[in-house]
């Protein structure tokens, strides 16, 4: 009976720590679940407005009671995007796009490349305090300087030329940064054992320091085309021949006409057909980009 009796108050300690014990548990359990539960939440509301572009824009009706669903409405069609495809002038929009996005890039491959060259391997009077006034430039908003980009487009003749709405593009703060990061990586020696073998400082540039700063290199690209290829404020003030227009202008233009009738299937195609070209690169090289952004240092 004495054995019994002892056995007792021990098994209902246990039980009674383990009572204590589960509420914690439980607690800690949900504290965990929490973070993983708001970003389900938050990519969600990130994709629900996307989730009704595809929805609309697949959909035959566009103004019924049911066009706030995300689902799409069956029967599923292509209608969407041939109106939209026949409303505008879409080659002449995309050829404008492509050439102001990447004609802009190819520009600043040039000039950040040779100003990264020099703030990271030479030497000069003033350099440090070149290169913190430059670096103020990303603090300016780039609204703040249309008109006076204007003014000066305006005394050149540029003004209504893809090539003006290029110009105040061609040398990027941050694309400076970005090299002189890069090059600053790469060991002096390089530079100075080809500078040995006979290379100019753009041969140094060009054909050394360039292929071992790709990461670098495509992780500004992306940065910079997607830029300029989302870029609507600065073209609609720039350009006012239809003839010149970009995507995003002609889409606007677009827009304001269908959104009149209420065809949102219509205007969501036309959205689609913009942002298209960007989400199939993305899809295709996204191994590429999350690399490149990793080794280039851009969180």
């Amino acid at each position: 009976m004495s054995v019994e009796t002892s056995e007792v108050p021990v098994m209902t300690g246990k039980k009674s720590r383990a009572a204590a014990r589960s509420p914690s548990m439980l607690l800690r359990g949900a504290r965990r679940s929490t973070l993983p539960v708001l970003l389900l939440c938050a990519a969600f509301l990130w994709m629900a407005p996307f989730l009704w572009m595809l929805s609309s824009a697949f959909s035959e009706s566009s103004f019924s009671p049911d066009m706030a669903s995300l689902l799409p409405r069956f029967p599923l069609t292509l209608q969407n995007f041939r109106d939209a495809w026949d409303s505008a002038d879409w080659l002449r929009l995309y050829a404008n796009t492509i050439f102001f996005s990447f004609g802009t890039f190819l520009v600043q491959l040039v000039t950040i490349t040779t100003a990264g060259y020099v703030f990271a391997y030479h030497e000069f009077r003033g350099k440090q305090t070149l290169f913190y006034l430059l670096l103020i430039q990303l603090m300016i908003m780039p609204v703040i300087m249309m008109v006076p980009n204007m003014m000066i487009l305006k005394q050149f003749g540029l003004l209504n030329t893809l090539t003006g709405v290029m110009m105040p593009y061609f040398a990027s703060a941050f694309g400076v940064f970005l090299m002189r990061q890069a090059f600053l990586s790469i060991p002096r020696e390089i530079e100075e054992a080809a500078l040995m073998e006979g290379c100019r400082w753009w041969q140094v540039v060009f054909r050394v320091l360039i292929p071992m700063s790709w990461p670098a290199i495509l992780a500004f690209a992306t940065v910079s085309i997607t830029y300029h290829w989302n870029e609507y404020l600065w073209p609609l003030m720039v350009l006012n021949d239809p003839d010149k227009q970009v995507l995003t202008v002609g889409l606007v233009s677009f827009a304001m006409g269908a959104e009149s009738g209420g065809q949102w299937g219509l205007i969501t195609a036309g959205t689609l057909m913009v942002c298209l070209p960007l989400m199939l690169a993305f899809i295709i090289f996204q191994k590429q980009f999350l690399k490149s952004f990793g080794f280039s240092g851009i969180k």
